[in-house]
């Protein structure tokens, strides 16, 4: 095994069938390369201990084929390419392993048809910078597109027996005020049928992901997380802040299935019709220990739109926008228990809903028709600071079967009320 210091190394190793590539320097490459099936490409450590870097000239950066792995290794490409990416279509992909890498650029993971089935470990990725925004596999329903994610794993084979297994521990994607564009990350299989991704785990570290949409387009929307339709999750754990930047930017989203979904701190929306938390898909415990907090225009703290939740749990919501709802919820939910307060501060706005901007208010807590919940806890306030608003409101056809506020329900705001409960709604006597 030799180490590969220059350009013409690489080349020559590439060309000759090595199976273990070896950069013991930092190489500034022409054009993209191929790894063939079985090989390994790593980094060696300098004498500083720092790894190399692989840099490639407005290319895409290292393709992947069959079996292959990646470790220990810088890969730059401009932030609009992809660093790592599959081109190998076959019935069985086998196992990739990616481990120690940090990239400038898009990782992509993406099958097609014809493949079966992929093995996918991903440990110790920083993706410092990515432009996501120009791919065209996108899922789309309710009314939307989604644009990728930095980190992108999509099984995009209609075929019902297509499966990707796919394992993630510890990834951070962009930076404080410096964030990935498009998604973050981004989980999908085909649709609703058809091929599927199953993870066992994921962890992240911060995530930070802005999807630069101009304000007034209804129908493309990203996340910095995004579990999407075909995607089943067990255990899905944030350790650190999860933030997103602009307009129509949600911050932690699923259409798919997540059975344990755990972030440790705060989850935060800067951008208008953000949402904290908007679950349009099926999961089992939902617990944010942090705050969850939104700044925008019609930037939520948690929608229920679509499928189900069994326990949810936050530290505390508060909102800061006008038309920033707090919580509402569409669908039926089993347990939701807020720990802290949750406060709007915002009036009348608009907001995207479903692809479709509407005005809405900065209610305290929303239950819409169809929207029901077993139990409701609230450890402090429910509250909102806005004129003319209802800090509770439950639709004819909403339901809450119990409900328990340990501070106050308070309407602070000139010509509010504390409660507007329909007729044919179904509440508490407490709410009468």
């Amino acid at each position: 095994m030799s180490i590969i210091t220059t350009y013409n190394d690489l080349v020559s190793a590439l060309l000759q069938g090595d199976k273990e590539l070896v950069i013991g320097r930092s190489i500034l490459v022409s054009s993209s390369i191929t790894l063939a099936p079985e090989v390994t490409i790593r980094g060696e450590a300098q004498e500083n201990g720092e790894y190399p870097t692989l840099s490639f000239s407005n290319t895409d950066g290292v393709g992947l084929t069959k079996n292959n792995q990646i470790k220990n290794l810088n890969i730059q490409t401009d932030p609009s390419h992809r660093a790592v990416y599959n081109i190998l279509q076959a019935q069985d992909l086998g196992h990739f392993e990616f481990e120690n890498l940090r990239l400038i650029g898009q990782f992509s993971f993406i099958t097609r048809p014809g493949t079966k089935s992929a093995k996918v470990s991903i440990k110790d990725l920083d993706i410092i910078a990515c432009d996501a925004r120009r791919y065209p596999e996108q899922p789309q329903k309710y009314g939307v597109n989604v644009w990728q994610g930095a980190l992108t794993v999509y099984n995009f084979n209609s075929e019902d027996d297509s499966r990707i297994d796919l394992t993630i521990d510890n990834i951070t994607i962009g930076r404080k005020n410096a964030p990935v564009l498009g998604s973050g990350l981004f989980v999908s299989g085909f649709g609703d049928k058809g091929g599927t991704v199953v993870a066992d785990r994921i962890t992240t570290g911060a995530v930070y992901s802005n999807g630069k949409l101009p304000f007034g387009v209804p129908d493309i929307i990203t996340a910095a997380i995004f579990i999407v339709y075909g995607a089943t999750v067990k255990q899905l754990t944030h350790h650190e802040t999860i933030v997103t930047y602009g307009v129509s930017d949600m911050v932690l989203d699923t259409w798919g299935h997540v059975e344990n979904w755990l972030s440790e701190k705060d989850v935060i929306s800067y951008g208008p019709s953000g949402i904290g938390f908007v679950n349009f898909g099926t999961v089992g415990n939902f617990v944010v220990k942090g705050d969850v907090k939104t700044y925008g225009l019609g930037a939520r703290g948690y929608n229920q739109y679509d499928g189900t939740v069994d326990n949810i749990e936050f530290g505390s919501i508060e909102t800061f926008g006008d038309g920033s709802i707090g919580i509402q919820l569409s669908r039926k939910i089993g347990k939701l228990t807020v720990h802290g307060d949750v406060i709007t501060h915002g009036g009348e706005g608009q907001s995207l809903v479903k692809g479709v901007l509407s005005t809405l208010k900065a209610i305290g807590l929303s239950v819409k028709e169809g929207g029901e919940a077993e139990q409701i806890t609230i450890g402090g306030n429910l509250e909102t600071q806005g004129d003319a608003l209802s800090t509770l409101e439950v639709n004819k056809g909403g339901i809450i079967h119990a409900m328990q506020v340990g501070g106050d329900i308070v309407a602070k705001g000139e010509g509010s009320q504390r409660l507007d409960i329909e007729d044919g709604a179904q509440v508490p006597d407490s709410l009468k």
